[in-house]
């Protein structure tokens, strides 16, 4: 399968594993990572959002989880023709029964979110047969800094369910974006991030597209040291 290559690191991909999307991208450059040290990502797939995260902040060191062996092979394959490869590692782990005495300054997630369907099409990606949201955050919650950040991309109709299942975790939403696929189109996805700090609610809206096929300048600006593309 055709790799994607980025202004600075080349992602190769799979059939098997979920491919670098727009989910993906907006989370590498939404998610706050400016004043992490030790970030975890769960479900790395092909090891984007981790990269993306590393070229942003050139002092933390990453470790991502999957539990797909062949995510776990493309991600370390991915980690290893990186730039910044010796801050990044990958191990193959069920996030469920991940033990660690260490805690993340930033966990970050494009989380499955989908209901268990008949579809096979990136199932463990996109369906939560193997993690549902509140193994997600109620681990999650145990292994944050006390500063930390969990970061995730959810669909909108998600979010509130999302947030209450946080806040019975003692995690405080403290930053949504509101993303909308085209400009004057309804809100499609959100990247929430919450800590074990209650703090006023941060709020902004984005736009990808200003017209079907158009980005919008705020994406441009956003992805511009990463996405290799003509400005339109």
């Amino acid at each position: 399968m055709k790799s994607f290559k980025f202004k600075q690191f080349e992602i190769q991909q799979s059939e098997n594993v979920f491919r670098v999307g727009t989910d993906g991208v907006l989370l590498g450059v939404l998610a706050d990572v400016e004043n992490a040290s030790n970030v975890l990502e769960i479900g790395t797939g092909t090891g984007l959002i981790s990269l993306m995260l590393a070229q942003r902040n050139p002092e933390a060191v990453f470790l991502g989880l999957d539990i797909n062996e062949e995510a776990v092979a493309l991600t370390k394959a991915n980690f290893e023709n990186a730039p910044f490869q010796a801050r990044l590692r990958n191990i193959h782990q069920d996030f469920k029964s991940f033990n660690t005495k260490e805690s993340f300054d930033l966990i970050v997630s494009n989380p499955p979110y989908f209901e268990e369907s008949v579809s096979d099409k990136d199932k463990i990606a996109r369906q939560t047969v193997e993690l549902n949201f509140k193994q997600l955050i109620g681990h999650a919650a145990e292994l944050l800094s006390e500063n930390g950040l969990l970061s995730v991309i959810i669909p909108s109709e998600a979010g509130e369910v999302f947030t209450s299942i946080a806040k019975e975790n003692s995690l405080f939403l403290n930053r949504r974006v509101n993303i909308t696929g085209i400009e004057n189109s309804k809100v499609k996805r959100l990247v929430l991030e919450f800590s074990l700090q209650e703090k006023k609610l941060e709020e902004s809206d984005f736009i990808i597209e200003k017209s079907p096929r158009q980005y919008s300048d705020q994406y441009l600006e956003l992805t511009k040291e990463f996405h290799i593309f003509n400005r339109r």
